[in-house]
């Protein structure tokens, strides 16, 4: 796969590492991707993904889908969704997992890259009615490390269950520190 040259060459000319990775025994799994506070956080999940040699969809705003960025998007692993009918969303994301083998799908809960209130709880629901775990992962650009971390199965009590989301991610530097807020609970 060309892809995987590619994102390695990008890692190293701009001075990223890759830690950890996803463990091979999972095969479905809901990846959060976190801090979201700019667009390059996209090009560096993905290309550490391929890097993993993972195949990976994603969720954007329907908009993105439009030719002819549409047909970028679709090679890279993007669905188009419609961000104001989420209640959907989690619903679809339980229907792809049901028809995949294999599938590793990855969310921003931030919704933006702007400041929000709190983060959206699908990811969290999804996963819970797929019964896949869910798998942490962060982009630290301080250290400059796109790091794969622990992964848990949700166990329905939401609060106790993101205390460990709180705990991953309290220490991670995003490319706009500002942006970010760990408004879980």
């Amino acid at each position: 796969m060309i892809m995987r040259p590619i994102s390695r060459l990008y890692f190293w000319l701009s001075g990223w590492k890759l830690e950890g990775s996803l463990d091979p025994s999972i095969k479905k799994c809901i990846m959060v991707g976190a801090p979201h506070t700019s667009n390059f956080d996209f090009g560096y999940s993905r290309a550490a993904l391929y890097m993993m040699r993972r195949r990976m969809k994603y969720l954007v705003k329907q908009e993105l889908m439009k030719m002819p960025w549409g047909l970028l998007f679709m090679a890279t692993g993007a669905i188009g969704v419609q961000r104001d009918k989420s209640d959907n969303l989690v619903r679809q994301m339980v229907e792809l997992f049901e028809r995949s083998e294999e599938l590793v799908i990855l969310l921003a809960p931030e919704g933006s890259r702007k400041l929000k209130g709190k983060w959206k709880t699908g990811f969290y629901h999804a996963a819970l009615e797929a019964k896949v775990p869910i798998v942490l992962s962060s982009l630290d650009y301080k250290k400059k490390i796109a790091h794969v971390g622990p992964a848990f199965h949700p166990t329905g009590d939401y609060r106790q269950d993101m205390q460990q989301v709180i705990e991953y991610y309290k220490n991670i530097t995003p490319r706009f520190p500002e942006k970010f807020a760990l408004n879980i609970i």
